[in-house]
């Protein structure tokens, strides 16, 4: 295979003057499946973003086919045959398929947009790359993995040879997963170039080619997928030896700390997200959560943290019924929260990292008294968890939205971990974090359990929600369709069954879900 793509020397300065890229060389193949892999910080995300238009490097040269070019914005990637697929979808959720696919290059009858050459336009592509989607469905109705194609097939529209995927799989069952990797080598085989940024180690090796690895804002190897193991990968990746799986004894149950009863919530279209819904858990146990996006994972949190008013049922912790809890009330209960979106729940971004850690303490004692900030215990806390929770920066005092996504969340699980609670909600904690940070997360997670914290944990990652989970119920257009209390007999691919809603247990196992009183 002919080198397709290079570039050469690449160097990006933020300008808080960390250094995301130093010197980097990478290049791609005509036609392979390239992954990029790296702890968060090392600099993948960035060096994409350069080669997508998003940010100009202070130094470095791009090649196309041996002919330099520049690309200052998307729009010129787009006009290279450069297209990325976010790891946030860009959809529109009220439209459907075909507008969402055309937007932006509308097809046009008279001065009226042409629906139906929309759809013609929509299936041919679809049938072109094996894509199965309607493209008559509303994009807000359909499941997040035809989400995914809906986004491949509005950069394959607009000419993208090269195609950029960043955490394609993050919210994916394995059986999604497998018929995604079943397209992406279609694509391959019709001689387009794919880039594949991940985490999972697993995937990058049942897909790929070739991979990149990214260490401190440089290029540390490159290497034949077939040539190195997924733990030579994670030692690539982080300098040392990693545990890729997790390590821990059985469960010591202790008292009821939470108790859901009967719950259904309806969303803004009048939906029911979550439908007669109820489960208990204990101190010093972990109870997972697994499901497909969007079948009442996120309204179960929200209402559990007190973002969100309950329609029906009885939710109580330590009993306390918190049904019309404020968030601070049900903070003030020892109740810590992790949430799925960080930017907008977990972190203030404008403040500093030292602000942030401490957000939730600023009116308790040591680190106030009277009203009055302990500064002094303030700034030693936070060096110490800093240092503890191996968050990259040039100082406490930094403004948190510098930081790489996973040094911004392990901001925010320093601050949840720290706060000695008694009920953790850990919802995606691990959602785009390298091998090493995951590593230290999960060791975290399973220490607070051991500590007689219980634990809710809400996770896309079959691997982690299985591994870290005492026992376990799925979600499924907001029913509790299946309970695993012997969650090490369970098979990724028999959870993801239920995940999809092609298996449901019998009423009599899943109120095996609620402990006895």
């Amino acid at each position: 295979m002919a080198e397709l793509l290079e570039m050469k020397n690449i160097t990006k300065v933020y300008p808080n003057g960390i250094v995301a890229n130093y010197k980097v060389d990478f290049s791609l193949k005509e036609g392979e499946i390239h992954a990029v892999v790296g702890e968060n910080g090392a600099g993948k995300s960035t060096l994409m973003k350069i080669l997508f238009g998003m940010h100009t490097p202070e130094e470095g040269e791009i090649f196309l086919r041996e002919e330099k070019i520049d690309i200052l914005s998307s729009s010129k990637a787009i006009e290279k045959g450069i297209g990325m697929v976010h790891q946030h979808f860009m959809l529109v959720p009220s439209l459907t398929v075909a507008e969402n696919i055309v937007l932006g290059a509308e097809p046009k009858k008279s001065i009226f947009f042409d629906k139906e050459e929309a759809i013609r336009i929509t299936e041919e592509l679809s049938s072109k790359y094996n894509f199965k989607i309607d493209p008559r469905s509303l994009v807000k109705d359909i499941p997040v993995g035809l989400k995914q194609k809906v986004e491949i097939l509005k950069a394959l529209l607009r000419g993208a040879k090269i195609l950029i995927l960043d955490e394609p799989t993050a919210v994916l069952t394995p059986q999604e997963t497998g018929e995604l990797f079943k397209e992406l080598r279609v694509l391959k085989d019709k001689g387009h170039t794919i880039i594949f940024i991940s985490h999972k180690l697993k995937e990058v090796k049942a897909l790929c080619d070739r991979l990149t690895v990214m260490r401190n804002g440089r290029n540390v190897g490159v290497h034949n997928v077939s040539d190195v193991t997924e733990e030579d990968i994670s030692r690539l990746m982080v300098g040392r030896d990693v545990i890729l799986t997790v390590e821990k004894g059985k469960p010591n149950p202790k008292e009821t700390l939470l108790q859901v009863k009967n719950i259904s919530q309806r969303n803004q279209f009048g939906q029911w997200m979550l439908n007669n819904a109820s489960f208990s858990l204990k101190a010093g146990e972990i109870l997972g959560v697994a499901g497909v996006e969007g079948n009442g994972q996120r309204e179960l949190v929200e209402l559990l943290t007190g973002l969100l008013p309950l329609t029906k049922g009885e939710i109580t912790i330590k009993g306390n019924i918190i049904n019309n809890y404020s968030i601070k009330e049900i903070r003030e209960l020892k109740v810590s929260h992790i949430p799925s979106d960080r930017m907008t729940y977990g972190i203030a971004e404008k403040m500093s990292i030292e602000n942030n850690l401490f957000t939730d303490k600023y009116d308790t004692e040591p680190y106030s008294k009277k009203g009055i900030l302990n500064i002094k215990h303030i700034k030693k806390r936070s060096q110490e968890q800093v240092k503890e929770y191996k968050i990259k920066c040039n100082s406490p005092l930094q403004e948190v939205k510098m930081l790489s996504g996973g040094n911004i969340q392990k901001v925010v699980v320093a601050r949840e971990f720290s706060s000695d609670p008694q009920l953790l909600i850990a919802d995606q904690p691990t959602r785009g974090i390298d091998v090493g940070s995951t590593e230290f997360i999960r060791k975290k997670i399973v220490q607070l359990r051991d500590q007689d914290t219980g634990v809710l944990l809400i996770s896309a990652d079959l691997n982690e929600v299985m591994e870290l989970s005492d026992r376990l119920i799925v979600l499924y257009n907001g029913e509790i369709v299946a309970y695993f209390n012997d969650v090490e007999k369970l098979t990724e691919e028999e959870l993801g069954l239920y995940m999809l809603g092609l298996k449901k247990q019998d009423d009599e196992l899943i109120r095996g879900a609620v402990h006895e009183k």
